[in-house]
């Protein structure tokens, strides 16, 4: 029998040997399939549940997929670049894909509704502090 002739098994990661096949294997991931390749399956079939299901049409899951790898909390250009690839493909205009980065860039506004409160609470105490540390000096 030749190598030709002997069968081959069935893959235990089809999703992630779809996923390297088609260019949209993120690199980052390999590390983590390499040490354990039937949860990283799980992982991808969770992430990619909602466009198997074609419950939303292809353009509005590339609109998804670039907010969430422009996010701020994200930041992956590569999928950025693919999914926008991916949105103009399928008829998305620069108008809509500007809107989508613009959106999400909505999400940057946390840093200012967390942090402006906590320096207003820090500028008040330090007032505070150094109200109290001149009156003590002059008494």
């Amino acid at each position: 029998m030749t190598t030709a002739d002997t069968p081959t098994a069935a893959s235990t990661t089809p999703l992630c040997d779809h996923l390297r096949r088609t260019g949209e294997w993120n690199p980052n991931w390999t590390p983590f399939a390499e040490l354990d390749p039937e949860w990283t399956e799980r992982f991808m079939a969770v992430g990619l549940k909602p466009m198997l299901d074609k419950v939303l049409d292809a353009k509005t899951i590339e609109f998804i997929a670039i907010a969430v790898d422009a996010s701020c909390t994200h930041l992956y250009a590569p999928g950025v670049r693919r999914h926008i690839r991916k949105a103009l493909e399928l008829g998305a205009t620069q108008e809509q894909i500007t809107a989508v980065l613009q959106l999400t860039s909505v999400l940057g506004i946390h840093t200012m509704s967390l942090g402006a409160p906590i320096l207003q609470e820090e500028m008040a105490a330090y007032q505070t502090r150094s109200q109290a540390h001149a009156d003590a000096a002059h008494a």
